[in-house]
């Protein structure tokens, strides 16, 4: 553990800028919204900023990127196919516990199953993370309800925490470690281990009462899920509410559905591009024939919520799938964000 000064932390991203593509919390002069951006400058980054509007899995996980390019030449009948691995070294500052367990989620999906996504991997292999503890919960959030926050456990190369004039600097990894003695930070006694604890347990106190409640119910609702015990009624009535746009999907950290395009360049060329998809719309079980196994919007609702909260997905990526950002409940026209989807199971428990 090392020490460093308010105003001084900043120098910590400076230098990180010398040797990655620098991406923080950026807080919008017009609009007043926080997003995860590239920056050319270190003071862009608001380390005090709220949890920003799109997750930073756009990071490692573009909402559309190229991950092949090919050409046939008819003449020759021979393909010329290229890869177009993004190979930029990055470095998230500043990145949310929430936002960081949504990427150890996706590592846990693109990188820990029987098959290994190399364009996925190419992003993640050159990455420096540096994580900033939550010492005052934002509105939405529920990251207690979910093991998520708000501290990190894992995942980051070095966590900040704010404590008081100073900022704790906790090393993850060896190449963090390195980091920290490169810059020269003072050494950490163990007491501001009882400091730390002190901050964070002073962050759960101030969240919502309605996040704190929810949190005995995960774990019962998680049962009902994954069981298949909650009337078809619940689901009808989510699926009532839903206007099946996808925004739940598009803001989720952990969300990792995806589509792939063919189109055609004036050169005669051919990109293939990756896209985000979301199981909200009505084609995305759609099959050949026209046919599709999920055709009710209730159907693919449960669909959804099962991915988030059963002990199958939780058995996969060792954890459940929601992180407890309240971004689906911020975002959603329905207002059937997790939140609300827990609370009307809840209902339906407690009749």
């Amino acid at each position: 553990m090392y020490l460093i000064e308010k105003n001084n932390v900043m120098k910590l991203a400076e230098e990180l800028a010398k040797s990655y593509d620098l991406y923080g919390p950026v807080i919008d002069n017009e609009t007043k919204q926080v997003f995860f951006n590239k920056v050319e400058s270190a003071s862009e980054i608001s380390l005090t900023a709220e949890i920003p509007a799109l997750p930073p899995k756009t990071v490692v996980f573009p909402q559309i990127e190229r991950i092949t390019q090919y050409k046939y030449d008819k003449v020759g009948k021979k393909a010329e196919i290229a890869m177009t691995y993004d190979d930029r070294s990055k470095a998230i500052f500043g990145i949310r516990p929430c936002d960081l367990t949504g990427i150890i989620v996706l590592d846990r999906f693109f990188l820990g199953q029987e098959f290994v996504d190399d364009v996925y991997k190419e992003h993640r292999k050159r990455m420096f993370i540096v994580s900033n503890t939550c010492v005052v919960p934002f509105k939405q959030c529920f990251c207690v309800c979910t093991d998520s926050g708000p501290a990190a456990d894992e995942g980051y190369d070095l966590n900040l925490t704010e404590i008081g004039d100073m900022y704790l600097v906790e090393t993850g990894s060896e190449k963090g470690k390195a980091f920290a003695e490169k810059m020269g930070l003072k050494p950490a006694g163990d007491e501001y281990i009882a400091l730390k604890k002190k901050v964070i347990d002073k962050s759960i106190s101030l969240f919502e009462k309605v996040a704190t409640d929810n949190k005995a119910w995960i774990s019962r609702i998680m049962n009902r899920v994954t069981t298949g015990f909650i009337k078809d009624e619940v689901w009808k009535h989510i699926g009532n509410q839903c206007f099946e746009c996808g925004a739940c999907s598009f803001v989720c950290p952990t969300c990792s559905c995806f589509n792939i395009e063919d189109h055609n360049r004036f050169d005669g060329s051919t990109d293939r591009l990756r896209e985000w998809d979301s199981c909200s719309f009505e084609g995305y079980t759609k099959m050949a024939g026209d046919h599709n196994p999920r055709h009710p919007v209730e159907d693919r609702r449960n669909k959804r919520f099962f991915c988030k909260l059963s002990y199958s997905q939780s058995k996969k990526y060792l954890r459940p799938g929601c992180v407890g950002c309240g971004r689906c409940q911020w975002v959603c026209p329905g207002d059937i964000g997790l939140p609300n989807v827990v609370t009307y199971i809840r209902r339906e428990i407690t009749e």
